[in-house]
C-alpha cells in the first residue's frame, strides 16, 4: 500500500496494513512449498507442520500432508464470483466447472481428516446449492447454518444479499465433537416469565434480565469486520473472529488441530490460537500470508475476541447492557457497537 493511500484512511481507522518490508518479514515466517517438503522428509507427521502458515496453492500441497491429522476443517473457498484477491483475480465459472473445482479440493482434504473430524464449509446462496450436494456425497451433513452478513449494497431489481451459508458436516454419522455449552448466546429478556415469583429460565440482575440460550442454525449476532475493529484487514471476504470462534468452540477441544486450506488473512488460525487450539493454514497470496502472520503475532498477547467474553457470546449492539452488567457478570471490554 502506498504512503498516499495510507494517509487517506481516517484517523481512527484500525485496519491492519503492512509496508513492503513488513510483508517480506512476515512472509519469511511462513513455510513455502519447498520448506514443507523439508519438514515432511521421512515419515510425515502432524507435529512437523503444527502452528504453521503454508505459503502455497492448496492443490500443490494436499498430496504431501499427513493422513488423519485434522480434528476440525474450516474451509472458505472462493465463492463463484468475479473477485480480486490481492494479486489474483477469481473468475466466475459455469456450474460444471465450479462443481469440478469443489470436488477436487474436497477429495484432496478427505484423507487428512480424522474419523471423528467435523468440517464447516462457507458459501453464498448460489455456491451453496452446488457445494451442498457434493458434500453430501462425501460426508454426513449435520446442519446448514445461515448467518446474517449485515454489510452489502442494495440492488435495484432484487433483494439485498445479506445472508451466507455454512455447511456443517462430519466424517462419521455420530462420532463427532459438539460442545453445546461452549457456544450459548446471552440474550436480553424483554418479557420475563416467572413461576412462584421467581425467574424461570432467565437471570435477573441490576443491569437487566438475560438468558443464555442454546445456539441455533441462524446467527444474527455477527459483525463483519470494519474499519474501527482491530481485526480488520483489506481482504475482500474476511470472516469475523467471532463467527470462527463459534465453530472452533463447538466442534473442537483445546489442543486439537484446526485446518484451513483457504486461509486468507488468517481468521481461523488466529482464532484457533486465541482459543488454545493448534492450526495449519494454506494461502497462496503473499500479502494475506503476511497479514495472517502479523495477526498471529498480535494474538500472542491479545486473546480478545470481539463479542465473546465470560464463556458466552453476546448479542450484537448490546454495549449498554454490557456496561450495566459489568459488575456482576464480567461482560466484554471490546463491545460491539
Amino acid at each position: 500500500m502506498s504512503e498516499h493511500e495510507e494517509k487517506r484512511r481516517a484517523q481512527r481507522n484500525r485496519t491492519i496494513t503492512l509496508s513492503k518490508d513488513e510483508i517480506t518479514y512476515y512472509l519469511n515466517k511462513c513455510v513455502t512449498s519447498d520448506g514443507l517438503t523439508n519438514k515432511l522428509t521421512g515419515s510425515p507427521c502432524a507435529g512437523h507442520i503444527t502452528d504453521t502458515v503454508i505459503f502455497s496453492d492448496v492443490f500443490d500441497v494436499f498430496g504431501r500432508l499427513p493422513d488423519s491429522f485434522v480434528d476440525l476443517l474450516i474451509a472458505d473457498p472462493p465463492y463463484n464470483l468475479n473477485k480480486s484477491y490481492a494479486d489474483t483475480n477469481f473468475k466466475k465459472m459455469n456450474q460444471n466447472e465450479y462443481c469440478a473445482f469443489t470436488e477436487k479440493w474436497i477429495l484432496g482434504i478427505k484423507r487428512l481428516l480424522k474419523k471423528s473430524a467435523s468440517a464447516y464449509v462457507c458459501c453464498d446462496w448460489q455456491s451453496s446449492m452446488m457445494i451442498g450436494p457434493i458434500l453430501q456425497e462425501h460426508f454426513y451433513i449435520q446442519n446448514r447454518i445461515t448467518w446474517q452478513r449485515e454489510k452489502g449494497r442494495g440492488a435495484q431489481n432484487n433483494w439485498k444479499n445479506s445472508m451466507e451459508d455454512i455447511w456443517f458436516v462430519s466424517v462419521s454419522a455420530k462420532d463427532y465433537t459438539f460442545n453445546v455449552d461452549d457456544v450459548k448466546l446471552r440474550r436480553r429478556v424483554l418479557a420475563p416469565y416467572t413461576a412462584d415469583g421467581k425467574p424461570k429460565d432467565w437471570v435477573k440482575s441490576s443491569g437487566g434480565n438475560f438468558r443464555d440460550t442454546y445456539p441455533s442454525n441462524f446467527w444474527d449476532d455477527i459483525s463483519v469486520p470494519y474499519w474501527s475493529m482491530p481485526e480488520n484487514t483489506d481482504h475482500p471476504a474476511q470472516k469475523p473472529e467471532k463467527l470462527i470462534a463459534k465453530i472452533i468452540l463447538a466442534s473442537s477441544n483445546p489442543g486439537e488441530i484446526v485446518f484451513d486450506p483457504f486461509l486468507g488473512s488468517g481468521s481461523s488460525a488466529v482464532t484457533a490460537k486465541k482459543l488454545g487450539r493448534h492450526y495449519v493454514g494454506i494461502e497462496r497470496e503473499p500479502l494475506y500470508c503476511a497479514l495472517a502472520q502479523k495477526r498471529l503475532e498480535t494474538a500472542e498477547n491479545d486473546k480478545k475476541i470481539q463479542g465473546y467474553s465470560d464463556g458466552v457470546f453476546w448479542e450484537r449492539n448490546t454495549a449498554a447492557l454490557h456496561k450495566t452488567m459489568r459488575k456482576n457478570h464480567a461482560p466484554p471490554d471490546n463491545e460491539e457497537n
